[in-house]
Formats: C-alpha cells, sequence, structure tokens
C-alpha cells in the first residue's frame, strides 16, 4: 500500500514533503548543534582513555616479565653455587691433574654463568623501575583524562536531556515523513545534504536566485520551478529547487522594488512688477 501511495504521489506532492522532511532534519540539526563539540571531545577522551589503558596493560605485562626473568636468573644462580659447591668438594679427591683441570675449568665457567645472572637481574630490575615509572604516568594521565570525562559527559547529559523529548519527536516525524518519498527521490536528497555546507538538500528560490548557492536561475528555469511540473535541480550547487509559494515562504519578490522618492516641486515665486 506505501509503494502504491509513493508512485501516486504528485511532484507538487513530493516537492512538498520534501520541503518538509527538509525543515524537519534541519530542526534536528539545530538541537544537535546545542551541544557544539562536545560529543566529539568525549569520543576523543573515551578513546585517548582506551589506548592509555591497553598501555597499561602492555607495562604490566612487561613488568611481569621482567620479573619472571629475575626469579628464572635467581634460580639459575642457585644452581650455579650448588655446581661449585659440589665441584669444590670433589677438588678434595682428585687422583692427576686432569682431573683436577677439569673441575677447576667448571667451576670457573659457573661463577661466570653467576655474573652473567645477576648482571642480567640487574638489568631487569632497571627495567622494571622504568616501566613502574612509565606505569605511575599512565595511570596518573588515565585519571586525569577520566575526570576531565565525566565532567564532559556530564554537560552532554544535561544538555541531552533539555532536547532529548523534542528531538525525539521531530526523528519520528521525518521517519513517517520518508515513508512517503520515493526511495529514489529520499537516496538522492540525503546524498545532496550530506555534501552540503549547511545541510539543506532542497531549497526555495529567493530573489530570482538558488536559496543554497544564491546564484541567478534564469527566468524560463524559475517558471518551470513554479509549474510543479519536474524535480529541477540548481545547476550550480546540484540541490533540489521548490517554489517558495509552494514551500510555504513568504519572500520580497524581486520586482518589488523600493519606489524611489518623488522630489517635492519647489515653487517659484513671481519676480514683482515694476
Amino acid at each position: 500500500m506505501a509503494k502504491k501511495q509513493i508512485k501516486e504521489m504528485t511532484v507538487e506532492e513530493r516537492l512538498k514533503a520534501l520541503y518538509q522532511l527538509q525543515t524537519t532534519l534541519s530542526a534536528i540539526d539545530a538541537k544537535r548543534a546545542l551541544r557544539g563539540e562536545l560529543p566529539l571531545e568525549v569520543q576523543d577522551l573515551e578513546d585517548e582513555i582506551a589506548g592509555l589503558t591497553l598501555r597499561v596493560e602492555k607495562i604490566q605485562s612487561e613488568i611481569e616479565e621482567f620479573q619472571a626473568a629475575v626469579t628464572q636468573k635467581k634460580g639459575e644462580i642457585a644452581q650455579a653455587e650448588s655446581s661449585v659447591a659440589r665441584y669444590e668438594q670433589q677438588l678434595n679427591d682428585v687422583k692427576n691433574n686432569r682431573e683436577y683441570d677439569t673441575l677447576t675449568k667448571e667451576i670457573e665457567y659457573q661463577k661466570l654463568e653467576i655474573e652473567l645472572c645477576q648482571k642480567k637481574i640487574k638489568e631487569a630490575l632497571i627495567r622494571v623501575d622504568e616501566r613502574k615509572e612509565d606505569l605511575a604516568k599512565n595511570q596518573e594521565t588515565i585519571a586525569d583524562r577520566q575526570a576531565a570525562l565525566d565532567e564532559k559527559k556530564g554537560e552532554l547529559d544535561e544538555i541531552m536531556q533539555e532536547t532529548r523529548e523534542e528531538e525525539e519527536k521531530l526523528k519520528e516525524k521525518a521517519a513517517e515523513l520518508e515513508t512517503k518519498i520515493e526511495p529514489r527521490l529520499l537516496s538522492s536528497f540525503k546524498r545532496i545534504r550530506k555534501n552540503a555546507r549547511n545541510g539543506l538538500g532542497i531549497v526555495y528560490v529567493q530573489r530570482d536566485a538558488c536559496g543554497g548557492c544564491f546564484n541567478k536561475i534564469p527566468p524560463q528555469r524559475q517558471l518551470d520551478i513554479k509549474m510543479h511540473k519536474k524535480i529541477i535541480v540548481c545547476e550550480y550547487c546540484g540541490r533540489i529547487m521548490i517554489d517558495p509559494e509552494l514551500a510555504g515562504v513568504k519572500v520580497e519578490s524581486a520586482e518589488q522594488k523600493e519606489k524611489p522618492k518623488r522630489k517635492r516641486a519647489i515653487k517659484k515665486t513671481a519676480a514683482p512688477e515694476e
């Protein structure tokens, strides 16, 4: 039934519906304009906090890895010390120089391993301290950004609370109007509106010019617009054009020019006869 209704609509009815949709969408835009840059600021803060949270998680993971490496190296040191003690005990029972040299080399090797492990532990502990400092800074930044986010959200919620009910009614009206417009025309209108800087997809003629880009419209094209026989778009900006009378807008005609003030005639007094 809805499709049949759309097909039976005249061009005049389509233009009226489009203009009503435009005024409704413009009213919604005006409500959203009250929020200013707050939604973008809120989104930016949320994105920044999300990024910082991921960084904190990465830093915590790195700290855990360094601490695990320290634990591992401490275990290797304990094993090496145990080996050194065992080899030193075996030195007391050597039977020849060859065995003595072999044990001595093993002891030296294990002591070098202990020194290397101690060096690795020292480096890892330094890295842990550095990462903990980074962690504290990032957590402090998150706290600051979260405070700013809470404040911005409070402001945004307050504004939205004031306009939500009116905006919802306007959205319902816009949705209802969209069902009366054929999909192809509606799609074109939305595309034009999206590309337009001021969000106007359909405009009325003002002073013989397009109400969107203000370029002059030829007389014949103006006549076509007034006839309401077809959808006409501006050849400069691509916006759909509508006759102001059909749009229900009262505008001053280009012909209604200000009449020049008539000069008051000055009567000349006759010269007295001699």
